[in-house]
């Protein structure tokens, strides 16, 4: 049978013990290898592999050796609980014997797991468990996670007391990272707020996030909103040796100082324009905004975002020959002279 990914989540949380199993599949490794290991915990518990009541077989393995699977999964456990065999990276060529031990399958034996890169839907691995009523097939998308799942993954990692900033911070880093890296990144959490009962604040997470190229660039940008000229050319050199271009800057400190700029020319004020902005900022991220945008003003901004606009059409000019990030770093110390400035 087919699951809707709706229908998915759910039962990686509760996987149905009296079927013959399961196929997870999906083009991100990294997605399938993660509710692989959230499906088999909720299946066999703590203790499994210790248990040997988890067999793992490579796909390519079943094409020398078809009887393989059948064999471990009628094998009798010698400790009391579930079993499964988990048949890893499977493509086509390990169809015959993983349709013949879902044929063969009976009560009592051990759960087939399988797991598969990208499938058409007329891949034979694929239809053989959509098609059967005692299994099931779940296709894994780069879907951005729901709501739902990333608090999953907060409450496995024992994180509690979450207050709603907070939580919407999580969510925005969730969009931004892979996977992999988001689960990490609460993992860490995890350890960092061990026997800390107050609430999971901004801070913590920004702690705790991984530094990024974006991360480095705000530094740049907050450094040149706040007038410290002084720092902005080792800021810059060491973007440039992580492979930032003239341009991305250019466009970064852009998009940055429009966000001042719609913060400041707000009918109401800049304090109440930050609360307009979308996607909201939070913590000592929208105090930040909040200073620069009201310690510009707006008339400063608009001149700043038309020496932003002069820059990128120089770069961006055909007769250009000065070194794109001189022109760039030129420009960032203007800036920063011009924010100090009456």
């Amino acid at each position: 049978m087919k699951l809707s990914p709706r229908e998915a989540e759910g039962y990686f949380a509760k996987p149905d013990t009296d079927k013959a199993g399961l196929l997870i599949y999906g083009a991100d490794v990294m997605r399938v290898a993660l509710k692989r290991q959230q499906v088999l915990a909720a299946l066999l518990g703590p203790g499994a592999e210790e248990e040997m009541r988890l067999t793992r077989i490579p796909g390519a393995d079943l094409r020398s050796d078809p009887a393989l699977l059948l064999d471990a999964v009628k094998a009798v456990g010698f400790f009391p609980g579930p079993r499964a065999v988990f048949v890893e990276d499977s493509t086509d060529v390990a169809a015959p014997a993983i349709l013949a031990a879902l044929e063969d399958w009976g009560y009592g034996d051990a759960q087939i797991i399988v797991t598969a890169g990208q499938l058409k839907p007329s891949s034979k691995i694929r239809k053989a468990f959509e098609t059967n009523p005692a299994a099931y097939a779940v296709g894994i998308y780069d879907d951005p996670p729901s709501r739902a799942e990333v608090e999953r993954i907060l409450t496995q990692a024992g994180l509690q007391n979450i207050p709603r900033d907070s939580m919407s911070a999580l969510s925005e880093l969730a969009l931004g990272l892979s996977p992999g890296d988001f689960t990490q990144t609460v993992e860490k959490l995890s350890l960092y707020k061990q026997g800390d009962s107050a609430e999971l604040t901004i801070e913590d997470i920004e702690a705790c996030a991984p530094r990024s190229t974006e991360a480095a660039l705000d530094d740049v940008l907050n450094v040149i909103a706040e007038g410290r000229a002084p720092e902005i050319g080792p800021l810059i050199r060491r973007l440039q040796a992580q492979g930032t271009n003239g341009v991305s800057l250019c466009i970064g400190a852009t998009r940055h100082f429009r966000t001042l700029y719609a913060c400041a020319s707000d009918p109401g004020g800049a304090a109440q324009g930050i609360g307009k902005l979308r996607p909201p900022v939070y913590g000592k991220r929208r105090d930040r905004i909040l200073r620069q945008a009201q310690g510009w003003g707006a008339p400063k901004l608009q001149t700043a975002l038309t020496v932003l606009t002069d820059t990128d059409l120089s770069l961006r000019s055909a007769g250009q020959t000065a070194p794109a990030m001189a022109l760039v770093e030129r420009a960032m110390i203007r800036l920063a002279m011009l924010a100090r400035s009456g």
